[in-house]
């Protein structure tokens, strides 16, 4: 198990098995509010499908060195989720999925997470290159790469079927170098 602090208020910790009563709780009780933007939330169903498959699946991938999912605490409180999909060691390269119920919105939560885990991505493992793909309509889920400085690459067209309704797909991307550069002018501007 690993907790990392991201702010005063906000922690990431690996999803574990004995989590799977706490993320069930926050999906169902948030089903309303996630069923917009995530095709999944119909199927979890029940706390032991996260506890008998899920995370065990989550797990052995991070045993593997492929991704992680970790909760995000809100003053020690569930309030999401984010994960790295796929790291690609050759390539250099991973994906950020994330999600938050709606007692984490409107506070910088996502934000400083993801800002959290890109640097991550760079100084700690490595990578060259992390992408964010949001459904174009998704509104506040598009805000979180665009206040990041995340590069605007294309549009997938019809690539997310949800509900019977396809949705475009708005492609963000971050290389190492332009999250050198970031974060140098953060750093000049907040010593002014």
């Amino acid at each position: 198990m690993f907790r990392l602090q991201v702010s005063d208020h906000v922690s990431l910790q690996l999803i574990e098995r004995h989590h799977a009563e706490g993320l069930f709780a926050l999906v169902d009780a948030n089903r309303p509010h996630l069923r917009e933007w995530l095709g999944w939330v119909d199927g979890a169903t029940e706390a032991s499908t996260y506890q008998e498959s899920v995370i065990p699946a989550w797990l052995q991938q991070f045993a593997d060195g492929n991704s992680f999912t970790c909760g995000i605490y809100l003053e020690d409180e569930l309030v999401g989720t984010i994960s790295l999909h796929e790291i690609n060691r050759h390539l250099g390269q991973t994906s950020i999925g994330y999600y938050l119920g709606e007692k984490g919105l409107r506070k910088g939560v996502m934000t400083d997470v993801v800002r959290f885990v890109t640097n991550y991505c760079f100084e700690t493992l490595g990578l060259n290159r992390v992408v964010i793909e949001c459904a174009t309509g998704n509104v506040r889920s598009r805000r979180i790469p665009e206040r990041l400085g995340f590069t605007e690459e294309g549009i997938l067209r019809d690539a997310e079927k949800l509900y019977g309704t396809y949705h475009d797909i708005q492609v963000y991307a971050m290389l190492r170098r332009d999250w050198t550069k970031t974060q140098e002018v953060a750093a000049c501007a907040s010593s002014q």
